[in-house]
């Protein structure tokens, strides 16, 4: 009886566990931002803290990149290219991305916004 007792309180236990795993699970947010004509689109980006947040980049027109320095994120697509990263982000507040490239002087125009919602 005792025995039965403690299986039955671990697989308690262990169920609860779980659920409590899931519901700290982060939400999976993506986006697909267009780098066209020296712009970002969408050039906002909302998501909750913790979320990982999975961006497509697609640089139609010529390369680009895609970079928050807060986060330490420097990403590059070559003209006509189409890019996939994820980054999981853990830092509340709003930060500015931006095209970090030096060989195109109207690079340094295209900037958007990743804001980041505290839990």
């Amino acid at each position: 009886m005792v025995k039965a007792f403690v299986v039955v309180a671990m697989a308690t236990a262990l169920v609860t566990a779980m659920a409590g795993a899931q519901e700290q699970a982060p939400n999976r947010r993506e986006f697909a931002i267009l780098a066209k004509d020296h712009t970002f689109t969408p050039n906002k980006i909302e998501v909750t803290q913790d979320d990982l947040v999975k961006i497509t980049l697609k640089s139609e027109d010529r390369p680009s990149s895609f970079a928050i320095d807060a986060y330490r994120l420097i990403k590059r697509a070559g003209g006509g290219l189409t890019i996939t990263f994820q980054f999981r982000a853990d830092k509340p507040g709003t930060f500015p991305f931006y095209c970090n490239l030096t060989s195109d002087k109207e690079c340094k125009d295209m900037k958007g916004t990743l804001v980041v919602k505290a839990k």
